[in-house]
């Protein structure tokens, strides 16, 4: 603590008074000093996640994010970003934020369900009707509860974008026009949820991240898969499968650009401030976008592509309805009996939604 100079003291000399003055100002100016340099402390953030570069949905989400913050750090925030699974496989991610290799991953708890098992409940079909719906119900139940706890804190990350991808479709090489046409198809499946749905239909999962589709169709393993109308552009599936259902609703996917608390807490907090409220937006801006392309872009982008996209008969609609109706329960019930708050989440979920239980 600075000591100031006792104007009581008969014994000081000019000499010592000005000494102690010069030794105040020489404290005060270094104090101010370090001040200064603290606020303008800049940091570099790896990034990294499995999109291409010419991915739409990562425009709308990272790289809106990083410019952002850019922009309103004035440059005390730099990102060295890593696209396209140039540091690790998708699955990877969550592994890869914990141990320090990069400081943001795009996380997808469906990928790492050992690891991140509540959030399975993003996949259920019928639950959420639009991207921003999703996103912010999503928001809300992994900022506080047992989904929280068991899938973020637990593993040391916090959610920092949290995107919900539009209700998924099934596309398919072939047309879909009865529940007899979905019997024995390998479809692909993106977590625990959605293996129940494909099941329902009689159809078969084949897990595996979105990356790997493409290959797997190309080789003939697939005969399609569980997805957004515009991921099916994003990772090419548009090459190889000519037709898709179109405003059905069979799940979807909850994606995070998550942080590790590591390297939150070693953040200035002026910077953390900076990087919520950017990351707040870009959440916004995503789910706008990802629900204008949904309902328009996408299809005219899937029909130059030569993919047909068509509304499911109201028939098949019907028992499409009647074979998924209880894979809700039916889930949280399983996750119940590994001693995971299965039904907690759920209503949760639906609470947030304004489903009620």
């Amino acid at each position: 603590m600075l000591s100031v100079p006792n104007w009581e003291d008969t014994n000081m000399t000019a000499s010592s008074l000005k000494l102690r003055w010069c030794i105040l100002g020489t404290g005060i100016a270094f104090a101010l000093a370090a001040g200064a340099a603290a606020a303008q402390e800049t940091i570099s953030l790896r990034v990294a996640d499995h999109y291409a570069p010419s991915s739409l949905t990562r425009q709308y989400t990272i790289q809106y994010f990083m410019d952002l913050v850019k922009e309103r750090s004035s440059g005390r925030v730099e990102f060295q970003y890593f696209p396209a699974e140039q540091l690790g496989k998708a699955r990877d991610m969550l592994a890869l934020t914990q141990q320090g290799v990069v400081d943001i991953g795009l996380v997808a708890p469906s990928y790492v369900p050992e690891k991140m098992p509540l959030s399975a409940v993003a996949e259920l079909p019928g639950t959420y009707a639009s991207s921003c719906e999703g996103g912010k119900a999503y928001t809300k139940i992994a900022a506080e509860g047992p989904l929280a706890e068991r899938d973020f804190m637990e593993n040391g990350i916090r959610p920092l974008i949290v995107f919900m991808l539009p209700p998924y479709q099934i596309v398919t090489r072939d047309p879909v026009t009865s529940l007899d046409d979905f019997s024995g198809l390998k479809l692909r499946s993106g977590g625990t949820a959605q293996d129940q749905t494909i099941t329902a239909l009689n159809a078969v999962p084949v897990r595996m991240s979105g990356v790997e589709v493409y290959e797997s169709l190309s080789r003939g393993t697939l005969d399609g898969a569980v997805f957004p109308l515009q991921a099916t552009i994003d990772f090419r599936l548009s090459e190889v499968l000519k037709n898709t259902t179109r405003s059905a609703n069979f799940g979807g996917f909850a994606t995070t650009y998550s942080i590790s608390e590591r390297a939150w807490n070693g953040i200035p907090d002026d910077l953390k401030t900076v990087i919520a409220e950017a990351a707040s937006e870009t959440e916004r801006h995503a789910c706008e976008s990802l629900d204008r392309d949904d309902k328009g872009p996408a299809l005219e982008r899937l029909a130059e592509a030569g993919v047909q996209a068509t509304e499911m008969p109201k028939a098949l609609a019907s028992e499409v309805a009647v074979r998924l109706k209880d894979i809700g329960t039916r889930w949280a019930a399983s996750v119940d009996a590994q001693g995971l708050a299965g039904t907690q989440v759920l209503e949760s979920f639906h609470e947030a939604l304004g489903m009620g239980n």
